[in-house]
């Protein structure tokens, strides 16, 4: 039988399945430093999420929907950071592998509570824009079964918009090298160690989160944008100082997230040259953006701190007895 050219570099090249990940290579000291970094900051953000959790859930002045959405866009950070720093700390210390199985479970996941968290930012900033220019209609529209479908649309829609650029990645042959340039399973560097580019499946995967991101970016952007013009027509100075002060910290974390995933995925598949600045953005939306949201969004709120202060007395007086 005769072998064409490109059949005889497919049977050259090792088929693999595992990965080895580059990380950011440094001298052994300065791993345990950034292994410490981010420990720390992922212990730090598992403890502010569930902090939130807790308190929406045992405090009956949080049982509103705003915080039932905080309270369910915190589950969803702690989902979004951990599939992401447990196995970046495991690199600091160990071999930096992966099965090829574990890579797709984790690209599964990672973008799964991405596109939960890109819908909930637009849902939650409909809930303020009904809040704040509705408010009338706000009670009667954003009851709790109204609130209960808005979540749960928010979760199954994460996990089944991702489901077919998946199935399509899962059926790719990827060959030597197996090094990938990143600190977790990204669809880039993964796309890089193909045997053979499937550019329908790199443009189905792109246009997947390319709609996704963009889509609730609108959404959001357009929900802040009449908050906005609401608040300029607000005839109270104090009250709208007050509003601006939050919109403006939350528009900074809308700022740092969407920026980062649209510098990411909103752009030419083929960008293999900025692999390297791509590991550093994804340190932007996957670790830092979920150790500020809550801050940002629950604990400068004063009925979550009057609800935390509440909750951190009792356990004192509890400890007296």
């Amino acid at each position: 039988m005769t072998l064409y050219p490109q059949q005889q570099m497919e049977e050259n090249r090792t088929l693999v399945t595992e990965f080895m990940f580059l990380g950011f290579p440094t001298c052994p000291e300065l791993q345990i430093v950034l292994f410490l970094i981010f420990f720390i900051i992922y212990m730090l953000t598992l403890m502010e999420n569930l902090i939130i959790i807790c308190l929406v859930f045992f405090d009956h002045n949080l049982h509103k929907p705003m915080y039932f959405f905080i309270s369910n866009f915190s589950a969803v950070e702690i989902g979004f950071t951990s599939t992401a720093i447990p196995k970046l700390l495991s690199g600091f210390l160990m071999k930096k592998n992966i099965s090829l199985m574990g890579c797709l479970t984790q690209l599964y996941l990672f973008f799964s509570f991405g596109t939960v968290e890109c819908v909930f930012l637009a849902i939650m900033s409909f809930d303020r824009y009904m809040a704040i220019c509705k408010p009338l209609h706000y009670t009667s529209v954003m009851n709790s079964r109204m609130c209960t479908i808005l979540a749960i649309f928010c979760w199954a829609t994460g996990f089944l918009w991702i489901v077919v650029p998946i199935t399509l990645v899962s059926q790719l042959t990827f060959c030597s090298p197996n090094v990938m340039n990143h600190f977790i399973c990204d669809t880039s560097p993964l796309f890089a160690l193909t045997c053979i580019r499937s550019y329908i499946t790199e443009l189905i995967c792109y246009t997947f989160t390319s709609c996704m991101i963009l889509l609730s970016f609108v959404l959001t952007s357009t929900s802040y944008i009449f908050i906005i013009n609401t608040i300029l027509n607000t005839p109270s100075t104090t009250g709208r100082q007050k509003a601006f002060s939050t919109c403006t910290s939350h528009l900074t974390v809308i700022s740092i997230f969407y920026g980062s995933v649209i510098f990411m995925y909103v752009r030419s598949a083929n960008a293999e040259a900025a692999l390297d600045m791509d590991k550093v953005i994804a340190l932007f939306y996957s670790v830092i953006t979920p150790l500020i949201n809550p801050l940002i969004y629950s604990l400068r709120n004063k009925d979550v701190t009057r609800a935390l202060k509440k909750a951190m007395g009792r356990s004192q007086a509890q400890g007296r007895r």
